[in-house]
């Protein structure tokens, strides 16, 4: 089977995006299956151009037998919505551009966000009549409303209708949890074709490190007792509650809160880190996929934080495998369908999203009992390996992906 994968974010590029696609996408080849996928010049999160790649109309590489194929883009930094917003019309477009020079495959894969990225697999299923997959790692554009990214009624308005669009015409839609299935069939989608692949991790990546640990020393961590959180600051994520847990134990100076990214927010923060003279927070930018492993191991808990809203009850942020895969205990300050599961695998503390008080208590707890934040970490990495493991999830969708070309069915 050829499977054309479209993807903004692709490795080098070091975000939850990529690692997903990236991870299905080798276990496909390594089963046997041909993959190419289609991406852009690597520029996240900054939107500068990745050293050793120049943003061509159209270049090809190979990346562990993915064909992988890069079309030009607007690059812009992960911030603004104009702009951001002309980043991803350029990808939808140049695909479009692209599609008589694509190769001929079984299924195309389109996922999303970014929106219109997803959409793109619309034109290239009817061009190319092929079955369209559209996979949905965030609703879009609910998600960037609860920020209030946008405001604009008449915007709001003709958004909705395309995410309506693209759900009835894909063939299959895979969300990546409960939440938004049930959210897809109460806008009439039938739940039929809807089927759930959750994020997961590679446990052969994600594993004890042995022997030495440079980077406690790279980052002055020794005898330190690290809370982290890696991954995007953005809006969503309302980081100040990291700082604000931090400013409550400031006086407890073995406790040192590490940030490992980066993101819209991210200068906000070091400018409110400066202000509130917090010596006990250390910010690094972001960092790449191979010294991860080294940066969860040297941590004692992981902070996995978002915003307050209703609506991120039904998201499941990918580091909690991350972070449980690598038997580290999880401070979790997101609700719904993400709390079942830390409740279910034993695997860390969840408190109110936003409650800073509540996350210095928990830190101050383990960080005061480390048989418990051991013995919660070795329940996570018990639970990841039996239930998340990426090359079972790939497999999943491997299935669901020969379905559609045995049956040749277009259901729209």
């Amino acid at each position: 089977m050829h499977i054309l994968f479209l993807s903004h974010y692709f490795p080098p590029e070091v975000n939850a995006p990529a690692s997903r696609t990236y991870e299905h996408c080798r276990q496909w080849v390594r089963d046997g299956h041909e993959v190419t996928v289609v991406t852009c010049v690597p520029n996240h999160p900054r939107g500068e151009v990745y050293e050793g790649y120049k943003n061509r109309l159209f270049q090809r590489e190979q990346r562990e037998g993915i064909s992988v194929i890069r079309l030009w883009t607007y690059v812009t930094a992960n911030e603004g919505f104009v702009k951001r917003t002309l980043n991803y019309i350029s990808y939808m477009t140049s695909v479009m551009a692209a599609i008589p020079w694509l190769p001929r495959a079984d299924v195309v894969i389109s996922t999303s966000p970014q929106f219109f990225n997803g959409l793109a697999g619309y034109f290239v299923s009817r061009l190319k009549r092929i079955p369209w997959i559209l996979e949905i790692r965030d609703l879009w554009p609910e998600s960037i409303l609860v920020v209030g990214a946008i405001k604009n009624k008449v915007i709001i308005k003709m958004l909705e209708y395309l995410e309506y669009f693209a759900y009835r015409k894909a063939d299959r839609i895979v969300p990546v949890t409960e939440a938004f299935k049930h959210y897809m069939v109460g806008k009439g989608i039938p739940g039929a074709k809807i089927e759930v692949i959750k994020n997961g991790v590679d446990l052969g990546f994600y594993k004890s490190v042995e022997g030495n640990n440079p980077v406690i020393q790279e980052l002055g961590l020794e005898g330190k007792f690290v809370a982290s959180y890696f991954g995007t600051h953005g809006m969503a994520h309302h980081l100040e509650t990291v700082l604000y847990a931090a400013q409550e134990l400031r006086d407890h100076k073995e406790i040192v809160f590490l940030l490992v990214g980066d993101g819209a927010e991210r200068n906000r923060l070091l400018k409110m880190r400066e202000e509130m003279r917090l010596d006990n927070v250390i910010m690094v930018g972001q960092q790449p996929k191979e010294k991860m492993p080294y940066l969860w191991a040297l941590s004692d808990v992981s902070m996995v934080l978002l915003k307050k809203s209703q609506l991120f009850k039904s998201v499941i942020p990918s580091k909690i495998f991350e972070s449980m895969a690598m038997c580290r205990a999880i401070i979790l300050g997101v609700e719904g369908e993400s709390k079942q599961i830390i409740e279910s695998a034993q695997a860390g503390f969840c408190i109110e999203p936003e409650n800073s008080s509540e996350l210095a208590a928990r830190i101050l707890e383990l960080y005061r009992k480390p048989e418990l934040g051991s013995q919660l970490g070795e329940n996570g990495r018990k639970h990841v390996s039996e239930y998340y493991d990426r090359v079972v999830l790939a497999r999943r969708y491997e299935s669901l992906m020969s379905s559609l070309r045995t049956v040749g069915e277009l259901v729209s």
